[in-house]
């Protein structure tokens, strides 16, 4: 589940970063300019795109190492909870008779 939202934020965000820049390019195409003028606007416009796509990308990336961390911890609590939950049974356990050795169990 949290595999399906990392992904979907991701494509979401390159959905848009490429939208963007396929809506840059085509203003710059249909507007008066020089070819020169035009190849400068699309080349600077293809580097922003391209800083911009790799922010989103670190910014994911953090995202996602702290979802991964957080349930690594989540995980190890668990793990410590079970251990001290087995570590108390089995002190229980051998602190009481076997069953049929009890008091009122003695025949003569």
């Amino acid at each position: 589940m949290g595999d399906n939202k990392g992904s979907s934020a991701l494509e979401v965000a390159v959905s848009f970063v490429i939208g963007a820049a396929t809506g840059f390019i085509l203003g710059i195409l249909f507007a008066p300019a020089s070819g020169k003028e035009t190849r400068q606007k699309i080349k600077t416009q293809a580097v922003k795109t391209g800083e911009k796509a790799k922010e989103s990308y670190e910014k994911l990336s953090k995202e996602a190492e702290k979802g991964v961390m957080a349930v690594k911890e989540k995980a190890q609590e668990g793990i410590e909870a079970i251990k001290e939950f087995i570590e108390k049974k089995k002190e229980e356990y051998a602190k009481k008779p076997p069953q049929g050795y009890g008091e009122g169990n003695v025949k003569d």
